[in-house]
């Protein structure tokens, strides 16, 4: 207690005492100094006092934790170092990942105190005094030691809360605020079109409107308390060709309207009606450019088109890849002027500065990077400082505002809303508590380390699936078997081959059967891991691994009754167990309290309401196979296997939702007016329970082809039985618009079929409006 209250009180006196401190050390308030004065005046001031040297310096990353920054805190020999004219930021400081591990993460008053000696160095003892912006990355919650851990991003989409979305980044806000970080690399607004890519299970789905709606309210929360959401990966990164993920990262087969419809909207919501702060700049190319070499992306869509006016950060080595993988650049120093002149503001990687600050300088040398254009892009990065206000501010910190009662809860709520219900046959669910023996079965009933994410908290107090169900089972015998591991010695090579198992898997694989034959029910928890689904962890098959299968199977054929449980981060190909089992449920990569949400959903303490944000395909040879679809796109063959297994949207319920009383107007309206949407949503059901309610729109006739339903509204409700609600959407240009023949967005005169239900597939009311010339 005593050494919390010298680290509150030292906060307290940086903040009123800072200033009073003389930053440059010449003896008097200089304008960049003055709290008071206009933010571009002070950059002018600032950037009039800095050498090239200095300069360059706040344009590039210093990774910490061991990786780059080898020191823990700051020595004598920073002094002679290159960071000792400043730097950009530096990168995942003291997280509990990397070298140091939790040695200066946790105790979190710990954390704060390293953060402020570092931060102080930089004050003190470079020239200019100018603050370091400490990034951080946050898409399961913030990552750092024992932080709230929350849902993978692919979770939080199912959930289809914006409020709860909302809440979320408050808490991971406020986190970060608290642990002196100032910047943090989250939201992904990527969309997965593709499941076969790695990364499915860091984004919200695969259709841009619910993504970019998701995304807004994590930027919104996250810079409510201060820092920078800075939105990844910019842009149209999240399908590389064939899906493959690692070292492909390009060749992305997007057409340019159908790019700038789908995959750049979110960040068009996220810059233009959110107002991000930073962006990161993506490895691949588009059409041969390279992204992050890209004054198209970078300075003609994103500060022309959307008036951003944050900092641009390079994704790990993706200025290097434009010379040692594009090979559009023959030397380092021509890729790093075609990156800074392209937009680019700071250099990301896992390695020194000197390997981009050099070559940098140089190209300054050489007339490659104008001064002009070197002001212009430090400019950018102070000007994101100021408005973070760590100028006036730069020691913050609050060790009691982290992993709170309030925020567990708030973790355990988006567990459960996460939770998708796919098939619940004969109300086999919810169970029965009276139960009295229970087999919980598979490599996901006890796993813990492959469900976290090294972009999210490190160290999270898990519950798993087994621990749920014993907790809500204490007079019951819950029996645990393995059964198999995530995947077999010969994955990926068995998906393409046959291979009997060996004597340790069919050990494991008779005990688990054993289990099952002496229970009343098995819960099987299959699915994915790290093993299977992150960066660099694309497939070539969407079905459960070959031992898993197998094991599902052998479990089945027991004759008991079986419930399927899914933890994984991308759709699965499952056709075995929907014509078989009768009841599954998703609970994606739940967070730390996700055993208890499973558990709570399984015996009918909760009542899951998730819906699909992505499209589940019976088979990999269907892809691409993503909402939305384009007229003929989902068109039958005898040859090939034909619709969604589970479409978007979708998502059962213990409860049933009767949908009434569509209302449209005006029915008629000019293509610059709103038009209002509403229905009444009522629980004809027994038991409490959540509605997605969700507007689609078609535009029946437009100047080019168009998708045969666009997401366009939907809002999560809960309702007691026999309560009804009514939920409205507007219409506007952005909703209603297209980019038309001569490539130009806007909104065509003609009739919009309007549909709302409960997915894309059930469809309740239908209605129409009509757009007329002015």
């Amino acid at each position: 207690m005593k050494q919390l209250l010298i680290i509150l009180c030292a906060i307290l006196f940086h903040s009123i005492s800072y200033a009073q401190i003389d930053l440059n050390k010449n003896g008097k308030k200089d304008v960049y100094e003055d709290p008071k004065a206009n933010i571009e005046e002070r950059i002018s001031d600032l950037i009039a006092q800095m050498t090239m040297e200095e300069k360059t310096c706040q344009l590039a990353t210093l990774y910490g934790s061991g990786r780059v920054l080898k020191d823990a805190l700051p020595t004598p020999e920073w002094k002679t170092k290159i960071w000792k004219d400043g730097i950009g930021n530096i990168d995942e400081e003291h997280n509990g990942v990397g070298k140091f591990k939790s040695a200066y993460a946790f105790p979190y008053s710990k954390h704060i105190e390293t953060i402020h000696t570092i931060q102080k160095w930089f004050i003190e003892n470079t020239r200019l005094g100018i603050p370091v912006d400490f990034t951080n990355e946050g898409i399961r919650g913030l990552c750092h030691d024992r932080a709230t851990s929350f849902p993978a991003q692919c979770g939080q989409g199912a959930t289809w809360d914006k409020n709860l979305i909302y809440n979320i980044g408050m808490v991971e806000g406020k986190e970060a605020s608290a642990l002196g970080y100032t910047n943090i690399y989250s939201p992904i607004l990527d969309i997965v079109q593709d499941p076969r890519w790695g990364r499915a299970e860091e984004v919200y789905g695969e259709d841009p409107f619910l993504v970019g709606q998701l995304g807004k309210q994590m930027i919104l929360a996250l810079q409510k308390n201060g820092v920078a959401a800075t939105i990844k990966h910019f842009a149209v990164y999240s399908v590389p060709v064939g899906g493959r993920d690692g070292g492909t990262r390009t060749d992305p087969h997007v057409a340019p309207r159908e790019m700038k419809t789908l995959y750049l909207e979110p960040f068009r919501v996220a810059v233009e009606e959110a107002h991000a702060m930073g962006v990161m700049s993506s490895y691949n190319d588009y059409d041969g450019v390279p992204v992050t070499g890209s004054s198209y992306f970078l300075t003609d869509i994103l500060r022309h088109q959307w008036g951003f006016n944050g900092y641009v950060t390079t994704d790990s080595r993706a200025l290097e890849f434009i010379t040692e993988k594009h090979k559009v650049a023959p030397t380092m120093e021509d890729a790093v002027a075609m990156a800074v002149n392209a937009g680019v503001n700071i250099r990301t990687d896992f390695s020194i500065p000197e390997d981009f600050l050099n070559p940098l300088r140089e190209a300054i040398k050489d007339g490659k990077v104008s001064m002009e254009m070197l002001d212009k892009r430090v400019a950018e990065v102070l000007r994101v400082k100021f408005r973070l206000g760590l100028f006036d501010n730069p020691y913050r910190g609050d060790a009691n505002q982290v992993h709170t009662a309030a925020a567990q809860a708030l973790s355990l709520q988006a567990a459960l809303e996460s939770i998708v219900l796919l098939k619940n046959d004969a109300h086999t669910l919810p169970l029965s508590k009276s139960l009295k023996s229970v087999a919980v079965i598979g490599p996901n009933a006890k796993e813990v380390e492959g469900l976290l994410s090294r972009y999210g908290p490190a160290n999270a107090p898990l519950i798993t699936v087994y621990d749920g169900i014993k907790a809500m089972l204490p007079g019951a015998a819950v029996g645990y078997e393995k059964g198999c591991d995530i995947v077999g010695k010969h994955f990926p090579e068995d998906e393409i081959l046959a291979f009997p198992a060996d004597s340790a898997e069919q050990s494991m694989l008779d005990a688990a059967v054993d289990l099952a034959k002496k229970s009343e029910l098995t819960i099987l928890v299959l699915g994915g891991s790290e093993k299977t689904v992150r960066e660099d962890r694309s497939r070539t098959s969407l079905d459960l691994p070959v031992v898993q299968e197998r094991l599902l199977e052998a479990v089945y054929a027991t004759g008991k009754p079986v419930v399927l449980v899914l933890l994984d981060g991308r759709a699965a190909s499952i056709n075995f167990a929907q014509r078989n089992i009768p009841a599954i449920i998703h609970g994606w990569f739940p967070g730390e309290f996700g055993g208890e949400a499973i558990a709570s959903v399984l015996f009918g303490d909760y009542n899951p309401g998730g819906k699909l944000a992505v499209t589940f395909p019976k088979s990999v040879g269907q892809i691409p196979y993503a909402f939305p679809f384009k007229p003929g796109s989902e068109a039958s063959a005898k040859t090939a296997v034909n619709g969604a297994l589970y479409p978007f949207g979708f998502g059962l319920s213990y409860t049933t939702f009767g949908y009434s009383e569509l209302k449209v107007t005006p029915a008629q309206q000019g293509p610059e007016g709103n038009i209002t949407v509403s229905c009444k949503v009522r629980n004809t059901g027994s038991v409490k329970g959540d509605e997605v309610i969700q507007l689609y729109i078609h535009d029946e006739f437009s100047s080019v082809i168009t998708y045969t339903q666009v997401l366009r509204g939907f809002e999560r409700v809960t309702l007691a039985p026999g309560e009804e609600k009514e939920v409205s959407f507007v219409l506007g240009k952005h909703e209603l618009g297209l980019w038309d023949i001569n490539d130009h967005f806007t909104v065509e005169p003609g009739k919009f079929e309007i549909m709302v239900g409960s997915s894309s597939k059930d469809i309740r009311l239908r209605g129409s409006v009509e757009i007329v010339s002015k």
